[in-house]
């Protein structure tokens, strides 16, 4: 009769001899903290669902301040098409509150699955981005939010007489989630330039170079990607785009000022330092590496004499290998 052998108490994963987790323990490590990831989600959506409401009544503020909003029924209306819109409606609201709640969740399970990978310093470095990255983004979205009943207003101001404006709320929440979305992630811009900078990417020199370039670039990108294309959107953008950038570049300068300058600035960690024989010592070089010379006694008789000095001979070296010539 066989016998089950039991299994005895669960081993860790094995490594590999460089200390790095199998692929499918990776794997494994990413499905569970997606599945945490999505769990946040969840409770977050489940809490902008119950405040549905007055998150609305913020979000439609700047169009109810507007004249144009009060056209159709006298006071502060959107339209919506279909029976069941006003169930996503709430449902899309909801999830962009959800969002929000949670993300201190979702962000800290992306930062544990990359911080394995990452060396103590880079460790310092990503933390640092991450707590300037929050508030920037925050930032853009607040500034957005500001200057969107005067960005609507102008939009709206070029109705043809007898015209009513319908706008329904599902075009009036992409373009708030537009103009968030924007604002917030060209806020991050500055970040990205100075860590380009730390990693070596992008250099100080090359920004100072094409300075006049990138700010004409600023404002062409405030004028393609705001949603209405409209001067006062494309000014609000670019203007704070302008000075995050000057304020990149000035960190920048003031990092490469400091950073000391050696022999060995302009080499790679994983790139060797260029040493010639003549520039080491003679004691090391005697020390370290034995000399050998091959003499040559009269032409053609093909008499070798092997002379060789240093103290790494080694044991047990045949005599005859350090004897005169033959």
């Amino acid at each position: 009769m066989a016998l089950l052998k039991r299994s005895g108490p669960k081993q860790p994963p094995e490594r590999d001899p460089e200390g790095r987790m199998p692929l499918m323990e990776h794997l494994r490590e990413l499905r569970n903290r997606l599945l945490i990831a999505f769990a946040a989600v969840a409770v977050g959506l489940v809490i902008g669902w119950i405040v549905s409401t007055p998150v609305w009544e913020i979000l439609r503020e700047p169009y109810c301040s507007t004249t144009q909003s009060h056209q159709l029924t006298g006071r502060c209306s959107l339209t919506y098409n279909g029976i069941f819109s006003s169930f996503f409606i709430t449902l899309k609201v909801s999830l962009m509150v959800g969002l929000v709640v949670s993300s201190p969740a979702w962000l800290y399970q992306v930062w544990a699955f990359v911080t394995p990978a990452l060396y103590r310093t880079e460790k310092r470095y990503t933390l640092a981005f991450l707590a300037l990255a929050i508030p920037l983004f925050t930032l853009g979205a607040a500034l957005a939010y500001i200057i969107m009943d005067t960005s609507l207003a102008f939009l709206l101001s070029f109705s043809l007489d007898d015209t009513v404006a319908t706008i329904s709320i599902d075009d009036y929440l992409d373009y708030v989630l537009i103009m968030l979305l924007i604002f917030g992630v060209s806020f991050e811009l500055p970040l990205l330039l100075v860590f380009l900078n730390i990693i070596g990417v992008l250099s100080h020199a090359t920004i100072g170079k094409h300075r006049r370039l990138v700010i004409f670039l600023m404002f062409v990108f405030g004028a393609v990607v705001t949603p209405g294309g409209d001067p006062i959107t494309m000014m609000a953008l670019a203007a704070p785009m302008i000075i995050l950038f000057l304020v990149a570049e000035l960190v920048m300068y003031l990092r490469e000022k400091r950073r000391p300058q050696s022999e060995f600035a302009g080499l790679s960690d994983d790139e060797a330092s260029p040493l010639a024989a003549d520039d080491m010592p003679l004691d090391d070089a005697d020390t370290d590496s034995g000399t050998v010379s091959d003499t040559g006694s009269g032409s053609g008789s093909g008499t070798v004499s092997d002379t060789v000095s240093g103290t790494d001979s080694g044991p047990g070296r045949p005599e005859e290998d350090s004897g005169s010539a033959r």
